[in-house]
């Protein structure tokens, strides 16, 4: 089945973005970016194009397979993670329509478009849905299958992204430990990624911990601007920053299950510029500060201090502010970027954009990721699962299936 986005026409112009030097310094190489569309005021992917090649990415992560966007980037190069939303999950459990799947949304773009992962699923497990859970493994499983039969399985693989709400211990790192409750279903994922080379995606935001607790949170900790940060007492590796000890916690917890060798990259993370007057943190300088400096970090191609060799492959969140977002402000202000190409804040943007013709309407695309810390006696890294996002994502698969429905009967 070929899942797309609904799109409508606007009076408003189209976003010509023309840039007269490239945005990011040089030292920025091999940016992942997340280009999510829940939004009426983008630009159109062929205007995006200029954008994402200005500011040095060369790899996109999507929600969905839009179409247009593959399209568009076609023969420039740039990798992409194509999503399978969750409420798709369950038809994918038929070989048959994983493979017309993989045809319609995959093989047609292949090779102009470098498609090289598909996201089956996004932080399925947390959502509390046992059908959905229960058909994650199979799903994925079976577009695998669709791709070996495709011979397709060499240059694209297979994956799904979790938040951090699958720790049940997560302080310090070395105690990182999965969820009981999720233990099984989450061994028989590994023994997947283990068998088929692919990816474990974890989504971590340090925004959430100092969300959830800015008092005991140490806001230099979370903005990769601590002097002294904090030290392991049972493995003595020093943190710098939160960042790195969340995603050492999942490397324990993963290693706790036999699964040492399955390579752990971040495909979600970020810092919104703009929150409600309850969301400590949410401001323009401290989004500023973080992603300045999670940049830094990915420059510098360093891994953890568990795994200092690793290439975590990060993506940020998100390419756009977007609008329609539900939720809290935060939600619609985690963009690098304005709708209309100007940037959200200073990263060292030197940007002229022209404005000339029409945008589209998207009611397709992404969310950021769960991750919210409990509490705990230091307040850094004991991370559960986030109530409000969970329910945002619960929300946002409803609708996305009512659409599914009504254009299906449309259709008929």
């Amino acid at each position: 089945m070929d899942i797309t986005p609904l799109h409508s026409s606007s009076t408003l112009p189209l976003l010509l973005l023309l840039f007269s030097v490239s945005l990011f310094p040089n030292w920025v190489s091999s940016l992942g970016i997340n280009y999510g569309q829940i939004a009426n005021n983008l630009p159109t992917p062929d205007a995006v194009v200029p954008l994402v090649k200005s500011i040095g990415a060369t790899r996109i992560k999507l929600y969905d397979a839009d179409p247009r966007v593959l399209k568009a980037f076609a023969n420039t190069g740039v990798e992409f993670i194509v999503g399978l939303g969750n409420e798709y999950l369950g038809k994918m459990r038929d070989p048959k329509q994983a493979q017309d799947w993989v045809k319609t949304n995959v093989q047609c773009h292949l090779p102009a478009t470098k498609i090289t992962c598909i996201a089956v699923g996004n932080e399925v497990l947390t959502l509390n849905d046992s059908i959905l859970s229960s058909n994650l493994l199979p799903a994925m499983e079976n577009v695998h299958t669709a791709l070996v039969n495709l011979n397709l399985d060499k240059q694209v693989v297979i994956t799904t992204a979790h938040n951090l709400g699958i720790l049940e211990t997560s302080y310090p790192p070395s105690a990182g430990a999965f969820r009981k409750d999720l233990t099984q279903r989450l061994t028989c994922i590994l023994d997947f990624h283990s068998k088929t080379g692919s990816p474990f995606l974890i989504n971590a935001y340090p925004y959430f911990a100092y969300k959830s607790n800015p008092k005991q949170v140490s806001i230099d900790f979370v903005l990769f601007e601590s002097d002294s940060g904090i030290t392991d007492a049972v493995s003595g590796l020093h943190y710098g920053n939160m960042f790195h000890a969340q995603i050492d916690a999942v490397h324990s917890a993963m290693e706790k299950l036999g699964y040492k060798k399955v390579c752990l990259q971040i495909s979600e993370t970020g810092w919104p510029s703009k929150g409600d007057s309850d969301e400590a943190g949410a401001t323009v300088d401290n989004a500023k500060k973080y992603n300045a400096n999670l940049l830094k970090l990915i420059a510098q191609k360093k891994g953890t201090p568990m795994r200092p060799n690793l290439d975590l492959n990060i993506y940020v969140f998100a390419l756009f502010n977007e609008n329609m977002k539900p939720g809290p402000s935060s939600e619609r202000n985690f963009g690098l970027f304005k709708p209309d190409g100007t940037p959200a804040y200073n990263l060292g943007f030197n940007v002229t954009v022209s404005v000339g013709s029409n945008t589209t309407t998207s009611t397709s695309g992404g969310s950021g990721g769960l991750s919210a810390p409990g509490n705990s006696s230091d307040g850094y890294l004991s991370i559960t699962s986030d109530t409000e996002r969970i329910l945002l994502h619960q929300t946002l698969s409803f609708w996305s299936m009512l659409v599914s429905t009504i254009l299906a009967a449309f259709l008929l």
